[in-house]
């Protein structure tokens, strides 16, 4: 699979509205036959940034996702509510799902 993270430092002003900005590209991109995941999470540290988790089946699936209207929508909508160029990990990872931490196995639940 294709698993990339991207940090976006967003303005202040946006910051709350963030999730509602990007709800559209969101489920748009959630919709795609190769997307695994697609999820948003905002940072503890740094109200102001999100962090995006998302994984394609693999890369011809990836192609398809930066190739996509939604996508070029984004290009065109995002960047004005960002306070600078995301930045990426980007990298193609010999599995298809999460795996479990077993550092911190959970026994004796379900």
């Amino acid at each position: 699979m294709i698993f990339i993270t991207a940090k976006f430092r967003v303005l202040p002003e946006d910051a709350e509205r963030w999730p509602q900005i990007v709800d559209e590209f969101t489920q748009a991109t959630r919709s795609e036959p190769g997307c695994l995941w697609f999820d948003w999470s905002r940072s503890l540290a740094d109200p102001n940034e999100y962090v995006l988790v998302e994984a394609f089946r693999d890369g011809e699936a990836g192609a398809a996702h930066v190739q996509s209207e939604h996508f070029k929508n984004a290009q065109r909508t995002l960047p004005p509510h960002l306070a600078e160029t995301p930045r990426i990990v980007n990298m193609t990872v010999p599995q298809d799902d999460w795996s479990e931490l077993g550092e911190m196995a959970v026994t004796g639940r379900g």
